[in-house]
């Protein structure tokens, strides 16, 4: 098979800069030619194709984009329009739909693949709200459909805390709430990685003192984690229930119900920084290979 080009659009910092070269040279080992620095910010396209650094993207055999801090509506827009005529990874429908919290946790459900409850309703229906709180025994998270990094998402505790937020609330120019049950749990979470349906890592993040979300942008920090059966089962139906080719998949152990649920999941889990590294977690090299063996293939076959 003749050359085959593979555009890259990667993080650079925490030592995606390293991961990103390490990652082209072993592209290059299989006769691949990586070109590096494609973001789609700075792009175009015309009635000719969709250019970004004089490369024409639409006559690449693949696109790897793994950049989750500076996606931008335009950059989805281009990455939607490419995955039409060459393949992507992620394959752009699968990424989209793990960028929503709700479809996300609704894909899982319907597979059968156990989740926080959730409710999505009209930003009006005050009425709803105030019943599930009380079903949850008046608690519950209020997340951002399409946040990440923990931003936008409230804990609210106890009538007078919902009277207080609602009304703000709806003064914004939100068009729903989306709530979740607040899981009981030991202030810690577990990520787990696949790639192309293999387990490549498991990790945990844990709260800061007196927060309860685990994000590192939030004040957490990582932790050494094993995995179990039963956290890599799920992780891999996770990934596959949502279509990711890269996943990495966030769960709680639930004390009160005594189970895991999954909570999200992320298109473009992040490598090990050299500080993480340093500590233990030594899977980026697993998940460097794992990656190249995704690209070839991809690359190979096409979009089917």
């Amino acid at each position: 098979m003749e050359n085959r080009k593979i555009g890259i659009w990667m993080y650079q910092n925490g030592g995606g800069d390293v991961i990103q070269e390490k990652l082209k040279k072993k592209l290059i080992e299989r006769d691949m030619t990586p070109y590096s620095g494609l973001n789609l910010y700075h792009a175009y396209a015309d009635s000719l194709g969709l250019f970004c650094n004089q490369i024409q993207m639409d006559e690449l055999d693949l696109f790897f984009s793994y950049n989750a801090g500076e996606q931008t509506v335009y950059q989805m827009y281009l990455y939607e329009a490419l995955s039409r005529f060459i393949p992507t990874i992620n394959n752009y429908s699968a990424f989209a739909l793990t960028e929503d919290k709700f479809k996300t946790l609704n894909v899982l459900r319907k597979a059968g693949i156990p989740t926080t409850e959730f409710v999505l309703c009209h930003r009006d229906d005050k009425e709803r709200v105030h019943r599930i709180f009380e079903f949850w025994d008046h608690k519950l998270i209020y997340k951002p459909v399409d946040g990440w990094g923990g931003v936008g998402m409230v804990k609210i505790e106890g009538e007078q805390a919902l009277d207080f937020v609602l009304p703000f609330m709806s003064k914004t120019d939100l068009r729903f709430f989306y709530l979740e049950r607040f899981i009981p749990n030991d202030g810690s979470d577990f990520r787990v990685d696949v790639v192309d349906g293999q387990f490549i890592s498991c990790y945990g993040r844990k709260a800061g003192r007196g927060e309860w979300r685990t994000n590192v942008t939030s004040g957490g920090k990582v932790i050494i984690r094993e995995a179990n059966d039963q956290l890599v089962s799920l992780a891999i139906k996770a990934a596959k229930a949502t279509g990711l080719e890269v996943a990495g998949v966030d769960l709680l152990y639930d004390l009160e119900r005594e189970e895991y649920v999954v909570m999200e999941v992320n298109g473009i889990p992040a490598f090990a920084t050299p500080d993480q590294e340093a500590m233990g977690l030594d899977f980026n090299n697993k998940k460097i290979d794992a990656l190249v063996e995704l690209i070839d293939r991809r690359s190979r076959e096409g979009i089917r």
